[in-house]
C-alpha cells in the first residue's frame, strides 16, 4: 500500500472494518457487481445513488430540479448542480444539499457576463441513458459537453470533470452557490482565492423535516488547471475580482456565490474539484479535504471505497444457484441502501462536546424501527451500538430520546416515542457498550413527563394517557403543545412503547414498572368499537369491529375505517387523524380474539392485502405481511412475500413502492428474503423460507455464523411452503426463533414444498403474545 493511499483511506477507516470472510463461492464473484444505487430513484423513492461511504457524512451527487429529497432523481429533467451532503429515501421536502457547485465548460464569448448565473437559468439537460452509479462512485454527461465523476471519503468529495472537444480556447467556469435544495437559507457568506481559486462559505439553514436551524461550512479546492480569473457572482451577474459576497434571509430563493474560471485544461484532462464539509467551521472543512483527499487521487478514493463497501457488506453471504441476477440486485442493493443512514457525524456535532458517537439523520425512527435497525443488529452489530449510543446521548443533552433528527436539529414526531422501541430491542439482543441505566431513564421519561412541545420529541396528552388509557379526539392538551391528531395511532403506538418499556424494565430487575407499563401497554384495546361496521364505495366489506377515535367523555367520534388507505383520502393524512386496519404485536392472542378468532382475523389479514386497502409503501404494512404466523398459517405470510417481491421490488428505477425512508423500504425485501423477519421491539423472528438456496450472517463480535438452509430449494418459486424446520440437527416446531440464533451461530434446516403442511400451526408454535391464544 503506498503513502498516498493510506492517507486517502483516513477518511474511510472509521467505517472499515476487516473481515476475513467470503461473500460467495463463485469464482470472480464481486458483491458490488449486483449492488444499483439507481433502484428507488424515481417516481418518488428518493434514494440517495451518488457516492458515499457507510453512514458517511460527504454524499456527492447531481442534483435535479425536482423531486430531489435525495439529491438526484431520474425523473427529473435538468441538473442544477453538485452537492456534497444529502439525506436518503426521505419524505417531505428536499434536505440538505448545501453549496452546490456548477461548471460552465465555457461562456460565450468567453465572457463570464455571457454565462447564466441564477439556478433556474443555468439549469442543464442531460443524457438519459449516461448515469452509472455504483457504491462510492457516480457519474453522468450533461448537454453542455460536461463528463462529471464523483466519489468521496468520509468528510470530503472529489469530482473529476472531463470536457467533450476541449481545446485551447476553451476556459471553464466553476460558480459555487451559497443555497441548499430546499432553499431554506436565512444567511451565507463565500469567499474565493485570487491566486488559488480555493472557495471556502458558510451558511444558516433549516431541515427538511423539523424545526430550528443549523450552520453548513464548505471548502473546494481545484486542480487540473491555472486560476484565469475569480470573482462573484448575485442576481445582476458576475463581478470579476471581487473576492467575498453575502446573502440574507430576504433573498431566500435567490443564487449567489463565488466563482473561478480557470485557463484550458489540456485536451482530454479533467479538473479535479476536491470539497470538504463540515458543521463546526470554514477551517475543519478544509482540514477535512486535506487530511482526507491529500493528492486529489480520484482513482484510489474509488478503489478505497469500494473496499470500504465491501468490507461492510461481507458479514452476509448467499448461496445464490438458480437465483436471477435481478432478485440477487434487489437484495444487495436493499442491504447497501440501510447502510447509507442514520450518518456518523462524530466529531462534527457543535452543540455540545461529548466522547460519545454521535449519529444524525435519523430520518424518522417511525419508519426505521420497522426494519433497518433490525438488519444492522444482524449484519453489523457494532455501528448498531454506536447508534445507540449516539441516542442516549442526545436524551443527555437534549433532555429526551428524539423520534426524528437530521441536520443537528430535532425533527417532527410521527406517532409514539419509537426510539423506546429501538432501545428496548436492543437491550433484548445484548448491543454491546451502552449505558442501559441512563438509557432506561430516557424511556421512562419518555413515558411519563410530558414535554413543551410534544411536535418534536416525546409524547403529548399524557394526562389523558394515564387517566382514561387512551388519547381522546382534539384532546385538550393543558401541559404541552403539539399536533392534537392522530389520537387512534398515537393510542396504539403509546401502547406498544410501554410494552417495550416493560419488557426492558422485567430484565433489569424493575418490577413495579414492568407491572404498570404492562398494564398500559393494553391500552389498545379502549378504541377498539366492537360494533362498528365498514364499506368500500358503499359496499359492506362483512366485517365488524374496527378502532375508533373516542371523544373525552368517553363517547364515541367517528373516522371511516378505511381513511387514510389509497382507496380513500390517502394523500390526505399528513400527521392527520389515521384509522384504518392497525395492530397489537404486543398481544397478538388478544387481538386475534377480539377480531372474531383465528380464522376471522386470517380472512381480515387477507383482505387487507386484497384489496387495495394497505400500502405496503409505508412501513407500518410491514409487519402485516407476515402476522398470519400468529394466527398459526405461516404459509400464507410465505405466500404474501412472494406477491411484493418482485412485483413491488425490482430492478427498475421505480422498483421500491414508496420512498425508500433511510433504507426502510430495501430493510423489508433484504429480511423477507433471509427467511427471518423480526419483529421490533422484541427478541423475535418469524420463520419463512429463504429466497436462496442458503443465507448466511457472521457476528462481527463473536464471529459466529448463523445459516438459514432452504431444504429442497424451488427457483421458481412454486416450492415456499415449510414443510419441516431442524435447528442444528434437531427438529424445530414453533414458527418463530430468538436472536441467540445470531448470537451462538448454526443451521436452520427449512424443509418446503408446495403445499400449505401442519408446521408451526399448533398454539404451542406461535410467537410469544401478552395474553393466551385461544
Amino acid at each position: 500500500m503506498t503513502p498516498l493511499f493510506s492517507k486517502t483511506l483516513l477518511g474511510i477507516a472509521a467505517h472499515a472494518f476487516v473481515l476475513v470472510y467470503a461473500q460467495d463461492d463463485a469464482p470472480g464473484f464481486d458483491v458490488l457487481d449486483y449492488v444499483d444505487p439507481l433502484i428507488g430513484t424515481a417516481h418518488g423513492g428518493h434514494s440517495f445513488a451518488g457516492a458515499t461511504l457507510p453512514f458517511g457524512m460527504a454524499k456527492a451527487v447531481a442534483d435535479t430540479d425536482s423531486e430531489n429529497q435525495g439529491g438526484f432523481a431520474s425523473d427529473g429533467s435538468t441538473i442544477i448542480g453538485f452537492s456534497h451532503m444529502h439525506d436518503s429515501g426521505t419524505g417531505g421536502s428536499a434536505s440538505m444539499g448545501n453549496f452546490p457547485l456548477f461548471v460552465h465548460p465555457s461562456c460565450p464569448g468567453d465572457k463570464v457576463d455571457n454565462c447564466k448565473w441564477q439556478q433556474t437559468d443555468r439549469a442543464i439537460k442531460w443524457d438519459r441513458k449516461s448515469p452509472k452509479a455504483r457504491p462510492g462512485y457516480f457519474s453522468i454527461a450533461l448537454d453542455n459537453g460536461l463528463q462529471a465523476e464523483m466519489t468521496v471519503t468520509n468528510r470530503s468529495a472529489l469530482y473529476r470533470f472531463t470536457f467533450d472537444d476541449a481545446t485551447d480556447a476553451l476556459n471553464p467556469v466553476i460558480l459555487v452557490d451559497l443555497m441548499d435544495l430546499p432553499k431554506s437559507r436565512s444567511q451565507g457568506a463565500v469567499a474565493v482565492d485570487p491566486s488559488t481559486g480555493r472557495f471556502t462559505a458558510n451558511g444558516t439553514f433549516s431541515p427538511s423535516f423539523g424545526t430550528g436551524t443549523y450552520k453548513s461550512y464548505f471548502c473546494a479546492d481545484f486542480k487540473g488547471a491555472k486560476v484565469r480569473d475569480v470573482g462573484t457572482w448575485d442576481k445582476d451577474g458576475p463581478t470579476l475580482k471581487q473576492t467575498t459576497t453575502k446573502i440574507d434571509g430576504s433573498a431566500v430563493s435567490r443564487s449567489a456565490g463565488a466563482f473561478v474560471q480557470l485557463n484550458a485544461p489540456a485536451k482530454g484532462k479533467p479538473i479535479l474539484a476536491r470539497v470538504g464539509v463540515s458543521l463546526v467551521s470554514e477551517k475543519q472543512a478544509c482540514s477535512n479535504a486535506e487530511k482526507e483527499q491529500p493528492e486529489f487521487d480520484f482513482d484510489g478514493t474509488v478503489g478505497a471505497a469500494e473496499k470500504a463497501w465491501r468490507e461492510k457488506l461481507s458479514p452476509v453471504s448467499v448461496d445464490a444457484s438458480g437465483v436471477s441476477s435481478d432478485l440477487q440486485t434487489v437484495f444487495w442493493s436493499g442491504l447497501y441502501r440501510t447502510m447509507i443512514s442514520p450518518q456518523d457525524y462524530t466529531g462534527e456535532n457543535p452543540l455540545w462536546k461529548s466522547d460519545e458517537p454521535y449519529y444524525d439523520s435519523f430520518y424518522c425512527i417511525w419508519d426505521s424501527y420497522r426494519g433497518v435497525h433490525q438488519l444492522l443488529t444482524l449484519v453489523d452489530p457494532l455501528s448498531q451500538s454506536l447508534m445507540i449510543r449516539a441516542l442516549v446521548d442526545i436524551y443527555r443533552h437534549e433532555g429526551y430520546l428524539p423520534d426524528c433528527r437530521m441536520s443537528l436539529c430535532k425533527g417532527n414526531t410521527q406517532g409514539g416515542s419509537n426510539a423506546d422501541v429501538l432501545i428496548a430491542e436492543a437491550y433484548l439482543k445484548k448491543v454491546i457498550n451502552v449505558d442501559w441505566d441512563t438509557a432506561y431513564e430516557a424511556v421512562v421519561k419518555d413515558a411519563e413527563v410530558e414535554p413543551s412541545n410534544w411536535d418534536v420529541e416525546g409524547r403529548g396528552g399524557l394526562r389523558s394517557w394515564k387517566s382514561l388509557g387512551y388519547i381522546p379526539i382534539h384532546d385538550n392538551d393543558l401541559v404541552g403543545r403539539g399536533t392534537r391528531t392522530r389520537s387512534v395511532s398515537r393510542t396504539v403506538e403509546y401502547a406498544y412503547n410501554d410494552f417495550c418499556i416493560a419488557e426492558m424494565a422485567k430484565r433489569m430487575g424493575h418490577t413495579e414498572d414492568y407491572k404498570k407499563y404492562t398494564e398500559r401497554s393494553h391500552n389498545w384495546k379502549n378504541l377498539f368499537k366492537k360494533d362498528q361496521k365498514s364499506a368500500i364505495k358503499g359496499v359492506d366489506t362483512n366485517f365488524t369491529g374496527f378502532l375508533q377515535p373516542r371523544n373525552a367523555n368517553g363517547s364515541w367520534a367517528y373516522q371511516d375505517p378505511i381513511f387514510c388507505s389509497p382507496l380513500e383520502s390517502f394523500t390526505s393524512c399528513y400527521l392527520n387523524p389515521q384509522g384504518h386496519e392497525t395492530y397489537a404485536p404486543q398481544d397478538m392472542g388478544a387481538l386475534i380474539k377480539t377480531l372474531g378468532g383465528a380464522d376471522s382475523f386470517t380472512s381480515r389479514l387477507t383482505f387487507l392485502h386484497e384489496s387495495g386497502l394497505l400500502y405496503v409503501g409505508d412501513e407500518q404494512a410491514f409487519l402485516t405481511t407476515f402476522q398470519f404466523h400468529y394466527a398459526g398459517r405461516p404459509a400464507l405470510s410465505a405466500k404474501q412475500t412472494h406477491s411484493y417481491i418482485p412485483s413491488q421490488f425490482n430492478t427498475s428505477v421505480s422498483g421500491i413502492p414508496g420512498n425508500d425512508d433511510g433504507g426502510a423500504m430495501g430493510s423489508f425485501a433484504v429480511l423477507s428474503m433471509m427467511g427471518l423477519y423480526p419483529v421490533h421491539g422484541q427478541d423475535v423472528y418469524l420463520i419463512t423460507a429463504p429466497f436462496f438456496k442458503e443465507v448466511s450472517v457472521r457476528n462481527k463480535i463473536t464471529g459466529k455464523v448463523a445459516t438459514i438452509r432452504n431444504v429442497n430449494f424451488d427457483p421458481s418459486y412454486k416450492k415456499i411452503y415449510i414443510q419441516s424446520v431442524k435447528r442444528d440437527g434437531k427438529p424445530w416446531t414453533k414458527n418463530w426463533i430468538g436472536h441467540d440464533f445470531f448470537e451462538k451461530g448454526g443451521v436452520l434446516e427449512v424443509a418446503v414444498g408446495g403445499e400449505e403442511s401442519a408446521w408451526g400451526t399448533k398454539t404451542g408454535d406461535l410467537p410469544p403474545s401478552l395474553s393466551e391464544y385461544e
